[in-house]
């Protein structure tokens, strides 16, 4: 049997073969019933466009590449499942890259990697979306990009972005309004900009109520369960420990947690904790954990259609801003008394 073909569709639909590719490739300007049509065609027929020939018929390979270099596995599965779906629905695929390299080594990988690959364009999370030399590489072999949450050179490209500084200056005030004066940050990854942010926002929620700040208080994670477990045995077998935990990502919140229930320390009984992400976890942990929403899946989609976007030629905003919630659960309490 004859494989099915672009033009047995614009037969069958009674339209050309530059109306189906249009449908197709979910591209604007296409009438309603004329989009029906063309995609009762394909249905009837059981036409799957390959994406290969798709390719090598136009200047687009249908393919998007999301780098990234994060140890946060929730964190990571979220920025995927928001750009697969956004993929998905404009007949784009996607590919994943881990990017560890630096230098030099880093601009190779880039360029044998768009070699074999032709990337139509590759989204940029955190920290990677603020490595100059990653942008330089991309730069190089003119490669569009969409960053996530940058803080440097905010005019380089398109970028989506949540303001992680506010988010923890609010959940910073919402602990502060439970009653807690003395407050821990456990921070992330010093080269990492959204947990230098969040820092921030520690930082001034707690001078602005006129709270100190002792050099104990902040401890330095790695946004990672284990760095988290570490630095929450520091803080809960001090002779003089918080009476909350304010972690930088929920993977370090969690192995507070489980420090917490080692030592017996009851939470929210004892110590209030927090995270940032509501990932996973934060629901299925008890007590559920109190965390800043952030729209990470969210953010992710809104990337890869402003990728998809520019690829057709439209021209959006530079900038697009999502919003943070404060999620309040088990986990929060007023202090000890």
């Amino acid at each position: 049997m004859a494989a099915i073909t672009i033009d047995d569709v614009a037969s069958l639909a009674g339209v050309s073969i530059k109306t189906v590719s249009r449908v197709l490739n979910h591209e604007p300007h296409v009438r309603a019933a004329t989009r029906e049509r063309v995609l009762a065609a394909v249905d009837s027929l059981k036409y799957r466009p390959n994406v290969s020939a798709r390719a090598l018929a136009g200047s687009r390979s249908y393919l998007m590449a999301l780098f990234f270099d994060n140890p946060s596995p929730g964190y990571v599965h979220q920025i995927e499942t928001g750009a697969m779906g956004a993929c998905r629905n404009s007949g784009y695929y996607l590919i994943v890259e881990e990017m560890l390299e630096s230098g030099v080594e880093l601009e190779r990988r880039v360029a044998a990697f768009n070699s074999t690959v032709r990337m139509d364009g590759v989204i940029l999370p955190p920290p990677l979306c603020d490595r100059t030399e990653l942008l330089a590489a991309l730069d190089a072999e003119k490669v569009p990009y969409v960053r996530i949450a940058p803080t440097t050179h905010l005019d380089r490209a398109p970028y989506v972005f949540m303001d992680d500084r506010q988010a923890a200056y609010e959940m910073t005030t919402y602990l502060q309004s439970l009653g807690h004066r003395d407050i821990a940050f456990i921070a992330g990854p010093p080269d990492h900009t959204a947990a230098a942010r969040r820092l921030e926002g520690f930082r001034d929620a707690m001078e602005q109520a006129g709270l100190p700040v002792g050099p104990d208080r902040v401890q330095n994670g790695a946004f990672s369960f284990l760095s988290g477990a570490e630095c929450g045995e520091l803080l809960l077998t001090a002779a003089d420990r918080p009476s909350a935990i304010f972690a930088g990502n929920d993977d370090m919140a969690l192995g507070v947690m489980a420090v917490a229930n080692r030592l017996h320390i009851d939470i929210p009984g004892t110590v209030t904790l927090a995270g940032f992400d509501d990932s996973p976890g934060a629901q299925v942990v008890w007590p559920q954990l109190t965390t800043v929403r952030q729209p990470v899946a969210d953010m992710a989609r809104e990337a890869t259609e402003l990728l998809i976007a520019a690829g057709r030629g439209d021209v959006g905003p530079k900038a697009r801003r999502l919003d943070f919630e404060i999620i309040v659960r088990q986990s929060s309490g007023p202090p000890a008394r």
